[in-house]
């Protein structure tokens, strides 16, 4: 019975990068062996547990075959007789298929090393083809190693795997996991980028591919692409934030304008509102959390009203945070503003664009969520009650402009 640190926690130790987790890979052990040492079972599919004092993941060397399309069309054998060798040959990239022994030596049987030096991300062997999610995984670690590059055989083999149908059997929930993660890491936009090199995007993400090829004005939009747009802007929207909320609303913010006709374009009047329903659709789909919904919803239909708040009068200002719903929940409202400050520097030559319309919105609601609602509500009753903070929070409106 053998024990090896694999995997992340060994490519990110070579990189230099703090370890977050440890997965241990166990060879030559059964699964009574690892109960009688006290491990905790929590594998569904293969024999994985828990150290129990660690909490590290230890996991039996295992083999698989392919017996159905799709994520979970696998059988998997994992015995004592299953070598260190095999294990690490059916996972999918050089750089998280190296071991470490207990002396601190690395088993690198695939050039691992060599492909981190390099930067390259390249798959370990034909098995790859085998599970769609790797699609998405490649993509993931496109988005965090940003400056490392896809070794071609790979990406032709990722867009073999797109036309074999391979992708349409993805899970939603995996699917979800995997952009969620990517849109927490540096450059998520690659995530996107590398989906759409493999032909994936349009299949995992057709609301998103949409938007590659539709024009938008130039004089507002010189990068004139609705998908090179959308990434640029998710690229600002790192800069702001490290909130995958905020970034996914970001991700989405523009699917509208893949439903307007021809002869608007390449103007787009009411993508906003035509983008809410494919927004909604989107989240049903992937059981994408509500947290994530509500806030894409709103930037998809109100982005467009925020760019022009400077130009509104006192009431369409309150009408808008009254929609927005940002007195009751302010801390939403302010991830709303951060999107959109995002969208409006995600255009080609705007990266440092001023964005004085946030700030006279702050300051505004600031203003109005500060009153003091205690005379009133002892003056009226019922619905009047609502009224009557509506009308003071207008004059206060109104003293701003």
């Amino acid at each position: 019975m053998k024990t090896y640190l694999v995997g992340g926690a060994v490519r990110d130790s070579l990189l230099g990068i703090p370890i977050k987790e440890r997965d241990w890979v166990v060879v030559g052990a059964t699964v009574k062996q690892m109960l009688d040492q006290g491990f905790k079972p929590v594998g569904k599919e293969f024999p994985v547990f828990l150290h129990p004092k660690t909490k590290d993941e230890y996991a039996l060397a295992r083999t698989e075959k392919k017996v159905a399309r799709g994520y979970h069309g696998f059988e998997f054998q994992a015995d004592p007789n299953v070598t260190l060798e095999e294990d690490l040959k059916r996972r999918d990239l050089t750089i998280n298929a190296m071991a470490q022994n207990k002396d601190g030596t690395i088993i690198d049987l695939f050039n691992g090393q060599q492909d981190l030096k390099n930067k390259i991300l390249r798959h370990v062997s034909k098995a790859f083809a085998e599970d769609p999610v790797r699609i998405l995984r490649v993509a993931r670690f496109a988005s965090r190693f940003f400056d490392f590059t896809i070794a071609p055989q790979t990406i032709q083999l990722m867009r073999k795997m797109v036309q074999a149908g391979e992708v349409d059997a993805l899970i939603a929930e995996r699917v979800w996991q995997e952009l969620e993660r990517a849109l927490s890491e540096k450059h998520p936009e690659r995530f996107i980028e590398v989906l759409r090199e493999c032909g994936a995007l349009k299949i995992i993400f057709p609301e998103i591919d949409n938007l590659f090829g539709v024009p938008n004005p130039a004089d507002w939009h010189p990068e004139i692409d609705s998908g090179i747009h959308t990434l640029m802007t998710l690229q600002q929207a790192v800069k702001l934030t490290g909130d995958p909320v905020i970034r996914f609303a970001v991700l989405v913010h523009d699917v509208g304008k893949a439903k307007t006709t021809k002869e608007l374009l390449p103007k787009h009047h009411g993508h906003g509102k035509a983008g809410v329903a494919i927004v909604k659709s989107m989240c049903e789909q992937l059981h994408i959390p509500r947290k994530y919904q509500d806030l894409a919803e709103l930037v998809t239909q109100y982005h467009g009203q925020c760019h022009k708040v400077d130009e509104y009068s006192p009431k369409a200002i309150l009408g808008l945070l009254e929609r927005l719903d940002a007195f009751r929940r302010p801390e939403r409202f302010e991830k709303f503003i951060i999107a959109c400050e995002a969208d409006i520097r995600g255009r080609k030559g705007f990266e440092k664009e001023a964005y004085p319309q946030a700030d006279l919105l702050r300051k505004i609601f600031t203003a109005c969520a500060d009153i003091d609602t205690t005379e009133i509500i002892a003056k009226f009753s019922g619905e009047k009650i609502a009224q009557a903070i509506h009308n003071e929070r207008l004059k206060i409106a109104k003293s701003f402009l």
